[in-house]
């Protein structure tokens, strides 16, 4: 048996690398997916190279050394073609190592990954714990690569390609093992605690935004941890890795409103000392809710607003309304909490004169940070498909699907991609350079200046993606 059996990679994600700012986070769903392979008794390992950015050939040597039965690539749609070049690098040096891709991009494209790489075995299709855990214990006993009894995956068979049926969802997340944390060098990311405090506490999403694929990942019933499970990870993280400032990534936290309830008592009557930031719909906030969290240590509220026109809204099926995110951000405030609105532009459909409007709004409504971004048709949204059926999708090189540049025909919608880019830099310019933004926030001027250009600037002529850019700004403001 191998000291490492299992060997999961996160690879080096360019568009954070160009960005300047080191906003390099603990690959959540590797932990998660170590954990459940620890879980199943095999010893893991886990490579973060957007951490260490060492590249896909030295990798492959570090790979080498350790002689792994497995090897698990995730890759979202922005590193899905670096993901496949650690693939090919591995399975060089390592013929007989079975290779593992999964994550949202291969999620919606299992045939297209499988067929883009020759080097690559498997694509895990979904939630990958149970699955991934399944394909490795399958190739531990017999070595062969014939998974046609393991549900969840398209796989490559003597040159032909398979898929098995889909896997049902999990059930109880309480069953989940908490992130194998330990098999992460916290001390070394260059990073808000915030995001280094990361965890996930619900799945699923019963909404049908048109630009987003979270549903169609983890299904359209919201599944959630109970209250105990969760705050006995949250004491995880500040007993045992000193973190205190958390980061709640679920999609829509506030959801079920007893159970956020739930959780803030729980956390009150532990007497931890926390600090979180929480995301929820605009539809779904509630002040009263907002002060009991408030109360148990949340710092700031995400919300995805999106736009500043109702007919837009409507274009994007997401099914909130202007009045909403009025009263959402003003709750928020009413309780002294952080907020970060999202907004997008150039949805299909958009005029320069709606997207005026959006930008107008987030001035309107004032949310302590505001990130933009050009609309991104990634694969497995519904908008994705509309565009390609139409013939919209400038391009399908997915390395330039980075929410700063523009991979839609805009020319055929009556608009151009210049023009969409230009709303992108006046919505940043315009939001933040205004006086009195400028004076509320006096003591972060040149850490908001700093920050936009080497989280915004600097990327957008690189081709990186600003995610995270604003804990960085939140981390140094505080």
């Amino acid at each position: 048996m191998n000291s490492v059996e299992v060997l999961l990679i996160n690879p080096m994600d360019k568009g954070h690398v160009t960005n300047g700012l080191g906003l390099r986070v603990p690959p959540l769903n590797l932990m998660y997916l170590a954990a459940a392979l620890e879980k199943g008794s095999m010893s893991v390992k886990i490579f973060d190279d957007d951490l260490y950015q060492v590249g896909s050939l030295k990798m492959a040597s570090l790979a080498s050394k350790i002689d792994p039965l497995v090897v698990g690539v995730t890759a979202t749609t922005a590193t899905i073609k670096n993901a496949l070049k650690y693939v090919k690098a591995i399975k060089e040096l390592l013929p007989n190592t079975l290779t593992v891709i999964g994550g949202s991009h291969p999620t919606f494209t299992p045939e297209g990954t499988l067929e883009a790489e020759d080097a690559l075995d498997v694509v895990v299709v979904g939630e990958g714990e149970e699955t991934l855990t399944e394909t490795a214990e399958e190739y531990r006993k017999n070595e062969l690569k014939n998974f046609a009894n393991v549900k969840g995956i398209v796989y490559r068979d003597n040159g032909k390609i398979n898929s098995t049926p889909p896997r049902p969802l999990i059930k109880n997340l309480d069953d989940l093992p908490f992130p194998a944390r330990h098999l992460i060098p916290f001390k070394e990311y260059k990073t808000s605690q915030s995001q280094a405090g990361g965890m996930i506490t619900s799945r699923g999403c019963v909404f049908n935004c048109n630009y987003c694929s979270s549903s169609l990942i983890m299904g359209k019933k919201f599944r959630s941890r109970s209250p105990e499970n969760v705050v006995d990870e949250l004491e995880e993280l500040v007993y045992k890795y000193g973190v205190n400032d958390i980061a709640f990534l679920d999609d829509i936290f506030m959801l079920n409103k007893r159970r956020a309830q739930a959780v803030a008592d729980e956390i009150k009557n532990r007497g931890l000392d926390i600090s979180f930031v929480t995301s929820s719909r605009v539809d779904t906030v509630n002040q009263e809710l907002l002060e009991s969290l408030k109360s148990a240590g949340m710092s700031t509220l995400y919300c995805g607003i999106e736009s500043g026109s109702q007919r837009v809204l409507d274009l994007m099926g997401k099914g909130i309304t202007l009045k909403q995110a009025e009263d959402a951000i003003k709750a928020a405030k009413n309780v002294d909490i952080n907020v970060l609105g999202s907004f997008m532009l150039g949805y299909p459909g958009e005029t320069a004169q709606e997207m005026d409007q959006t930008i107008d709004f987030s001035i309107k409504l004032d949310p302590d940070y505001s990130q933009f971004s050009i609309l991104t048709p990634f694969p497995g949204t519904p908008i994705y498909y509309e565009l390609k059926q139409k013939g919209l999708l400038d391009t399908e090189d997915w390395s330039k699907y980075t929410v700063l540049d523009s991979v839609v025909n805009y020319e055929k919608l009556g608009l151009t991609k210049k023009l969409v880019e230009r709303k992108l830099n006046k919505a940043y310019l315009k939001f933040y350079t205004r006086p009195k933004y400028l004076f509320k926030h006096r003591g972060m001027f040149k850490v908001l200046i700093g920050t936009l250009f080497k989280s915004y600037v600097i990327p957008k002529l690189n081709g990186g993606t600003p995610e995270g850019w604003y804990n960085s700004l939140q981390e140094e403001y505080s």
